[in-house]
């Protein structure tokens, strides 16, 4: 298979998914346009020929394996493919739901980018007005699309999902469904291939597969790259929190990657209360593990609905001393009225900073508010479609702790070697 066109590979578009695949796809294209540049110039100098000729060779190459005749001239440029298929949704008056693939894709590897909490009104054809999707709308929609492209032939389906649906449904303690592992059997008789996701809320999910891979992407290095515009990492009063037991192991990676001290806070929760909100949840009382009198505190969580956890673990921070409080959360909805109760929350002076991935779809509200900051990790997902379709390797990517602690560790590295130096001068 040739790296330079890959040949083979589709992406397809959830319905409200447009912003999220429509940047993985530019993404895409810039590592294979980058790539073949970067070959043509080391095959030009490798065997004494110019970038055109190799141009003519590579061309002519991908015309011997290509399905169509090929007609017109030689291009005199490098060409990408577009990679999307084009499909037709259709919404009945009834509900019922309809995905028409509007292109062949017979024998070809299918990526589906699909957001399946984006809630925001859509245009869809059939409906006069736009639509909102439920969650259930959406997963309904995703398996229609799957079963067209079985029936049309399609080599494999990979599922690219930021959001894992059903994942706080993972366990049981009475009589209730295990709907995270419900969903991944459904997969599984849909006969896709691959699940890719983002900060999956359990890993325990996995474990309901009998042969679908699930790869659990992490956007750490997009935080920190992030975290060091607004404060300096290399500061020795940087504390990491975890807003509770279930998020130590992903704020124990932060500490142990800033060298930084950890602490916890526990919560009691009265079970009897539903939580319906940012302002009424069931947390009875909060305790503090550790310290952080006087430090910036950086708080990770995979996910932020209404916020009201959240918010009360910052209020009980600054009421303890914490100089900064920071939060980074891998997939934030803000679901209800949480950007209004969060923007009132920050004039009021409760947190700094939420740091989110744009995994998931935002308002323009959120995305205008000062407090908020938004990172990239379509490039992510992409790197990681890419690597998969050519069958190399995603370890790399699956575990950044090596890149992640370079960064940290070259930042650190500077400041102690600027405090040297001015010492030196003094």
């Amino acid at each position: 298979m040739s790296i330079v066109k890959p040949h083979k590979l589709g992406i397809i578009t959830g319905p409200g998914s447009e912003y999220l695949s429509g940047k993985v796809v530019k993404h895409l294209r810039g590592l294979y346009i980058e790539r073949y540049n970067k070959l043509s110039k080391n095959l030009a100098y490798r065997y004494e020929m110019s970038e055109e000729e190799i141009l003519k060779q590579v061309t002519f190459i991908d015309d011997l394996g290509n399905k169509k005749i090929p007609s017109g001239k030689c291009p005199t440029q490098y060409i990408c493919p577009n990679f999307d298929i084009p499909v037709k949704y259709t919404r009945f008056l009834n509900g019922e739901e309809k995905a028409e693939i509007l292109e062949p894709v017979r024998g070809l590897r299918i990526y589906i980018i699909y957001d399946l909490t984006n809630a925001v009104p859509m245009k869809i054809n059939g409906c006069e007005e736009p639509v909102s999707f439920s969650v259930n709308d959406h997963i309904m929609m995703l398996f229609t699309i799957v079963n067209a492209l079985n029936l049309a032939g399609a080599e494999s389906v990979t599922l690219v999902l930021p959001t894992y649906p059903y994942a706080r449904q993972h366990k049981k303690s009475s009589r209730e469904a295990l709907t995270a592992a419900l969903f991944g059997r459904m997969c599984e008789v849909l006969n896709i291939e691959r699940i890719i996701t983002l900060d999956i809320h359990s890993k325990e999910i996995e474990n309901c597969f009998t042969h679908i891979h699930l790869e659990n992407l992490h956007a750490s290095y997009q935080f920190l790259v992030e975290l060091k515009k607004i404060i300096d990492i290399s500061d020795p009063d940087i504390t990491v929190v975890s807003p509770d037991v279930g998020a130590v192991s992903r704020n124990k990676f932060y500490a142990q990657i800033l060298h930084r001290p950890l602490a916890m806070l526990y919560k009691e929760r009265d079970y009897s209360v539903v939580t319906t909100g940012a302002k009424n949840t069931n947390i009875k009382s909060i305790n503090l593990l550790g310290d952080v009198k006087g430090k910036t505190v950086i708080m990770a969580d995979d996910m932020l609905a209404s916020g009201g956890t959240m918010l009360i673990a910052m209020k009980y921070l600054r009421e303890m001393g914490a100089k900064k409080i920071i939060c980074i959360v891998s997939l934030p909805f803000f679901n209800g009225n949480a950007v209004e109760t969060f923007d009132k929350a920050h004039q009021e002076g409760a947190f700094d900073y939420i740091i989110g991935t744009n995994a998931v779809y935002h308002t323009d509200n959120l995305l205008s508010k000062k407090w908020f900051i938004q990172t990239d990790a379509s490039e992510l997902f992409a790197r990681v479609i890419s690597r998969l379709h050519h069958g190399r390797a995603i370890s790399p990517l699956l575990d950044n702790r090596k890149i992640v602690q370079r960064l940290v560790d070259d930042v650190q590295n500077a400041a102690a070697a600027n405090g040297e130096k001015k010492d030196g001068n003094i």
